[in-house]
């Protein structure tokens, strides 16, 4: 172990400014090679651990558990590369290629899955499949050891897809920070969908090269759109009467824009009075008059803010967004009130714009500028 400390201090030594281009390059393959050289002697004397099967001795009930205190890994990592290390056992040809740097951890990882699943045809087809492995990406070696495994036994092809199947799962949660936490895994279809789906309207965004959000913030808006449609598309099944959507609870202050007034959705909690008046702009209304925070004197019938044949026409006049240089269809878009109905605004054609939901939240956080072409009616 100390001719290994030995030379990484040596390459720590080094002056990387005086190396040429060409040579830091050389120099990272050949380190990405010794690293997985590296992680095979690892994953060896990790084998010789667990076959000695000594954690006992230390108070642990498995070599996984021992591994993730000693590493400060997740239990989950600390039993993948047990895993790994006893396949390898098994695996003359791939363990050889870890071990002069060949391979990485992952690619050991799939020719390892591919042996548990069927012993006897991996031993007959190793040589070939390290061959493959050592020509193609880790993505690359994915698909080929499925195809591998369909040649050869399609039936557990079948079976190893609907467990991928049965793992689907979606959790969303909210978190302390007041933020909307997604988590889940999709199998290969229902994935497929999803990613589709997202990248209709997360391409042309950056293709357009104006929109300075991230590829991660455009994911999430795009999201939030396809849902928002299928709420707004009023095919949802309705629950207790009604179709579902967002509930705003809101207090006049608040649609006046003063702080500290009532403003909170049902599930996530508090928004701001911006917020609360940005949604406002193109929502239904239900008045609820009150004798302090709990006791209810009065409930109006709801009223919609925008008709729906003002909605029409507003689609006929400006096609889908307002906004210069946005070409989201009018179906991703809010009917905006450029003078908004609690300042007193109209509810009508001149008064109104469409804006999908990105500009909408921009011209509420300030930027008007984007209206530049529009103008506000003269006051009364």
């Amino acid at each position: 172990m100390s001719s290994v400390r030995s030379a990484l201090d040596e390459l720590r030594s080094e002056d990387l400014a005086a190396s040429s281009s060409a040579q830091l390059k050389a120099d990272l393959i050949e380190l990405e090679r010794d690293a997985n050289a590296l992680d095979a002697e690892r994953l060896r004397r990790l084998s010789e651990i667990d076959n000695r099967g000594d954690f006992g001795e230390d108070g642990y009930l498995s070599t996984a558990a021992w591994l993730r205190d000693q590493l400060g890994i997740t239990h989950g990592q600390a039993r993948q590369r047990v895993e790994v290390s006893r396949r390898l056992a098994t695996m003359p040809r791939a363990r050889a290629a870890f071990g002069d740097g060949d391979l990485g951890f992952d690619k050991a990882r799939l020719l390892g899955e591919a042996q548990a699943a069927h012993r006897d045809q991996y031993s007959a087809d190793e040589e070939m499949l390290v061959d493959v492995a050592r020509s193609l990406p880790a993505h690359g070696l994915r698909k080929a050891v499925d195809y591998w495994t369909q040649a050869h036994d399609p039936e557990a092809s079948e079976a190893a897809y609907e467990v991928r199947f049965q793992r689907r799962h979606l959790h969303v949660s909210k978190t302390l920070g007041g933020m909307v936490r997604l988590d889940g895994d999709l199998d290969p279809v229902g994935g497929e969908i999803v990613i589709t789906a997202l990248r209709s309207l997360t391409e042309p965004d950056a293709r357009g090269g104006k929109d300075e959000r991230t590829p991660a913030q455009r994911r999430a808006d795009a999201l939030v759109d396809l849902c928002r449609d299928n709420l707004d598309s009023g095919t949802a099944p309705k629950v207790g009467g009604e179709r579902p959507h967002i509930t705003v609870t809101v207090d006049l202050g608040a649609l006046e824009g003063r702080a500290g007034s009532t403003c909170e959705l049902d599930e996530t909690g508090v928004i701001t009075p911006e917020a609360a008046r940005r949604l406002a702009c193109d929502a239904g209304i239900s008045r609820v008059i009150t004798r302090g925070p709990t006791q209810v004197l009065d409930v109006g019938r709801r009223t919609r803010t925008i008709p729906p044949a003002v909605r029409r026409a507003l689609v006929t006049r400006d096609g889908g967004c307002a906004a210069p240089g946005c070409d989201r269809p009018h179906r991703w878009c809010d009917a905006h009130h450029i003078v908004h109905w609690v300042d007193g605004g109209h509810t009508s054609l001149d008064n109104l714009a469409l804006l999908c939901r990105r500009h909408h939240r921009m011209v509420h956080e300030g930027k008007a500028e984007l209206l530049a072409p529009l103008r506000a009616p003269p006051a009364a």
